[in-house]
């Protein structure tokens, strides 16, 4: 077993990790019992396991532990909470932007993302940006006016 230390949400943890490849969503959400990320596809291919890495939003189902090692990393937890939203999450809540909400943790990372970089994107950079993230429920529409609301806070 290789002890691996990862910097989330602001704060150094240490996991035992018997696999020096593991999925930093496995180490996120069984190790560190974060359960933003979700596990949907596990190719990289659907978004839901989104978290910031570095400022980059990247697929945490194929970014291994070791390669997540000495890197700022930060998921939907670390945005904020119930109590003080991140503006992306605000914006989410006001436009009524979840439906069955298994997108919604990709769609707000990358929305973060996004906007850290891009302060006042167009409609085009946030299709773009979220272009990876599949949602089924149809609710592109109105993810569309949060990340656009969120951008104009």
């Amino acid at each position: 077993m290789a002890n691996v230390t990862l910097r989330v949400n602001g704060r150094s943890q240490t996991i035992d990790a018997d696999d020096p490849n593991m999925p930093l969503l496995y180490a996120l959400r069984d190790n560190l019992e974060l359960h933003g990320p979700k596990f949907g596809c596990g190719l990289g291919q659907c978004g839901a396991c989104t978290v910031i890495v570095d400022g980059n939003a990247v697929r945490s189902c194929q970014t291994s532990v070791t390669q997540a090692q000495g890197k700022e990393i930060t998921t939907l937890e670390g945005l904020g909470s119930p109590e003080r939203m991140h503006k992306v999450q605000a914006a989410f809540v006001a436009e009524q932007a979840a439906q069955c909400g298994y997108c919604t943790n990709g769609m707000i990372m990358s929305a973060t993302a996004l906007l850290a970089k891009t302060p006042k994107p167009n409609e085009a950079q946030v299709r773009q940006a979220l272009a990876g993230n599949l949602c089924r429920c149809g609710t592109h529409v109105r993810i569309l006016r949060a990340v656009m609301r969120a951008a104009n806070a």
